[in-house]
């Protein structure tokens, strides 16, 4: 049988960043930005998540609180992603996200709420043209690339300062077509966005394997058109020197980026599920080896930068300040219920009318 000739028209690698490895020590010459003051912030936005996550689960355990998606484990993903935004930019997040929030200047009260079912939306008082966190899965990439085009319109057209849009998601979101929808678009306009991709290795209780056969997610990007770069998603110090360079590049005209964040999902999916029941107990156990802040930790405590007094003062100084975050959620003036009406339209629909009255009518009961 005739076998044609064929010639290769096309090829591509994908490069793995780490600068701390699991035992904490330096890989290689770390990143300007690294000094120990910006180490021991980040440390500290890392330990603040999980104990605002912790207390989450609580609170919903106890019905103070809606469902709720903890990131335990994770941290180093949003507080390296957050870090490396300029506060002129727009995160475009999902629904993991209590690190990256807590860098963007969210309080605590503010998070908390938005689980505890506050119809006022998420109005952040310091990141108030931020997107509200998207629980649909992807749909929240689409979003950014329209808001990439927008900013990109505004720096060409009006000639407004460069901006960028930084979206998050999980793997399982790199399945669904919004995704494939989003980068194509960014990549065709060359659109000034940073698509993050936490690879937790489940997507619920689908494990990474059953839902996607590319050997990297970083690689699904050579489909756009775009670069693609995986990072140590455990190394806080890796993640925000990819997405910084990322955003930086977006900023300066060189179009958008695919960021895949290798870690794990310590946790359960939300307080909604019992990963027990699908996770292999020995996979849970060689992750606790290579989670974010016992890394970080090492690398400060073999510097001299950190030592047991000072955890023990942080967390002293941590939950106090959880303590003050929860009183304010606690004290937050509650809407009435016609304020499920009030943040959905402009002019509320005549189908709706009825309703909203006969709520208001029952004097907010």
């Amino acid at each position: 049988m005739h076998k044609p000739r064929m010639h290769l028209v096309a090829s591509f690698d994908i490069a793995h960043l780490q600068y701390l490895d699991e035992q904490g020590h330096a890989t290689q010459e770390l990143p300007d930005f690294a000094t120990p003051d910006t180490l021991l912030a980040m440390y500290r936005q890392m330990a603040l998540a999980r104990l605002v996550d912790d207390r989450a689960v609580k609170l919903q355990r106890t019905g103070q609180l809606g469902t709720y998606p903890s990131t335990l484990g994770q941290e180093a993903i949003g507080v390296g992603t957050g870090a490396a935004l300029q506060p002129q930019d727009v995160y475009c997040p999902y629904y993991r996200e209590t690190g990256a929030l807590l860098e963007r200047g969210v309080e605590i009260e503010e998070i908390l709420a938005i689980w505890g079912g506050d119809e006022r939306g998420q109005n952040y008082a310091h990141a108030p043209e931020d997107l509200p966190l998207c629980v649909p899965i992807a749909t929240q990439l689409l979003h950014a690339a329209g808001v990439a085009f927008a900013l990109k319109y505004q720096r060409d057209q009006l000639g407004r300062p460069a901006r960028v849009a930084v979206a998050s998601a999980g793997e399982g979101a790199t399945s669904k077509g919004d995704f494939y929808e989003a980068l194509n678009l960014a990549g065709v306009w060359k659109l000034p966005a940073v698509f993050v991709i936490n690879n937790n290795q489940w997507a619920i209780s689908v494990a990474r394997s059953a839902q996607t056969a590319a050997q990297t997610i970083a690689q699904k990007a050579v489909a756009a058109g775009i670069p693609g770069l995986q990072v140590d998603g455990n190394d806080v110090i890796a993640v925000r020197a990819a997405v910084a360079d990322a955003v930086e590049r977006a900023r300066n005209g060189a179009g958008p980026m695919l960021i895949e964040a290798l870690s794990y999902r310590m946790c359960d999916h939300t307080t909604a599920d019992d990963a027990s029941r699908y996770r292999p107990e020995a996979e849970l156990a060689e992750a606790q080896k290579r989670e974010p802040l016992v890394r970080l930790g090492r690398y400060l405590r073999a510097g001299g930068y950190w030592s047991n007094e000072a955890e023990s003062e942080l967390q002293r100084e941590l939950a106090e300040i959880l303590e003050r975050a929860l009183a304010d959620y606690r004290d937050r003036q509650k809407e009435p219920p016609t304020a499920m009406f009030d943040h959905l339209y402009a002019a509320l629909p005549e189908a709706f009318l009825d309703q909203y009255d006969e709520l208001a009518g029952n004097g907010g009961s």
